[in-house]
């Protein structure tokens, strides 16, 4: 990076400040001297203007509706790689040869089982419990079982939790699926893919044999490459704050999918999906088209949008195909699917939804896609903290590794009292 000046007038004296620029996107301006030079600090509700850290896994810009992975755009790797081969690229940087895919693919492989003890861990929870609130309890506990893998100054023991983290947590979530419905866990098999493992885990039952569709198993694989990684997130950066106090990885894990449980996060394809369900046929769309136009009306379309896309998400753009492979290969004929297409259809088409470029994103369609292979809208935030771990875990790593990072400290203004003295009871 190289260094530019800014300079900054208080009110008081001008000051000058460094300006980095990254390899693409806008500079940032470095206020790390501003408070002891200035006496204050900056304002920033949301962190939305401010740079937490430097990294080298994912760009995005908004505007144009760009997402990188270490530079490669989402939509190619999305269509043409796997999510095993997503997860190797964000964990060292490049896209694997063969052998080492292969290699990489056996050693998440064998990583995939639980500890036999964990079972007992969802047998502690009402049958009736969220699978996100399983997951935090579940992926927290993890660092009392692998001690071996929880000393963050060893990049060999960061590399093992890595592993067993992206290759546990669909085994996790399954249980998690399993336990909410009654029936008994099933164990991963090593002769299936990292996703293909997912589907039998989490559909198949003892009485009859299970065969993984390949359609909707690679449909699933693109949804998880989708959520990979997202930048700094509420969520990752949650993963980053605990980890810079020194916690282990599962526990900072944990805190990540406890960020991602809130509905503003992660719940956004089960919005979209309730809300297809309020509107219930295609004949009723132009009514809640009109409600969506109406200021004074409280109701929006769910799955429109982005707060970082002001263009079409390009993530969106590979499920609205995937959407139809697997409508057609699981011959779905619900009407909920078929008021989807068609609002998608009146909204692309719409004046007021392009000049506001209220475009449908990668929620609209996941949800939709997720909810006809057949998974719950309680399971869809743990298979978006699923997909999400590769990036937590290189995000975490990425910051351990950077000799730099200091634990996460932000400021405030502070608007209550002022200094007073304490006042005994009995005079108050």
């Amino acid at each position: 990076m190289s260094d530019n000046l800014a300079t900054l007038n208080d009110g008081t004296k001008a000051i000058t400040m460094g300006v980095k620029s990254g390899t693409i996107g806008p500079d940032v301006i470095d206020i790390r001297k501003l408070y002891a030079e200035t006496g204050k600090f900056t304002y920033d509700p949301g962190f939305t203007s401010t740079a937490s850290c430097d990294s080298a896994l994912t760009y995005i810009d908004g505007d144009e509706g760009v997402l990188l992975h270490r530079g490669y755009p989402i939509g190619q790797l999305a269509e043409q790689s796997s999510f095993m081969e997503v997860c190797y690229l964000m964990l060292n940087g490049e896209l694997p040869s063969a052998d080492e895919l292969s290699q990489f693919s056996r050693t998440i492989t064998r990583h995939t089982m639980v500890h036999e003890q964990l079972s007992v861990f969802y047998r502690g929870f009402r049958r009736d419990a969220h699978p996100m609130a399983i997951m935090c309890g579940v992926v927290g506990a993890l660092s009392a079982f692998y001690h071996d893998s929880t000393d963050i100054s060893d990049p060999e023991q960061r590399k093992i939790s890595a592993h067993r983290l992206i290759a546990k947590m669909p085994t996790i979530a399954a249980m998690a699926f399993k336990y909410s419905v009654g029936q008994p866990f099933v164990y991963p098999r090593n002769d299936l893919s990292y996703t293909g493992n997912f589907l039998r885990m989490t559909f198949a039952v003892p009485a009859e044999e299970y065969e993984v569709n390949p359609v909707v198993e690679r449909a699933l694989d693109r949804i998880f490459i989708l959520h990979a990684d997202h930048e700094q997130n509420a969520s990752t950066s949650t993963v980053r704050l605990a980890g810079s106090s020194g916690a282990n990885p599962f526990a900072c894990i944990a805190a990540g999918i406890a960020c991602l449980w809130g509905p503003a996060h992660g719940g956004a394809n089960e919005a979209a999906l309730n809300m297809l369900k309020e509107i219930g046929t295609p004949d009723r769309i132009p009514h809640y088209i009109a409600r969506a136009k109406d200021k004074n009306d409280p109701f929006r379309l769910m799955g429109f949008g982005h707060r970082v896309y002001k263009n079409y998400d390009p993530r969106a753009t590979v499920m609205q195909k995937t959407v139809r492979e697997v409508f057609e290969s699981l011959k779905v004929t619900d009407p909920l699917f078929e008021t989807a297409l068609r609002l998608e259809e009146l909204a692309l088409s719409d004046p007021y939804f392009i000049d506001k470029k209220l475009f449908p994103n990668v929620d609209f369609y996941s949800g939709i896609i997720l909810s006809a292979i057949g998974f719950p809208t309680t399971m869809f935030t743990a298979l978006f903290a699923l997909a999400r771990t590769v990036g937590w875990v290189a995000q975490w790593n990425e910051m351990i590794s950077d000799p730099g990072q200091k634990i996460g400290r932000p400021r405030q203004l502070y608007t209550g009292p002022v200094q007073r003295d304490y006042v005994p009871v009995s005079e108050r």
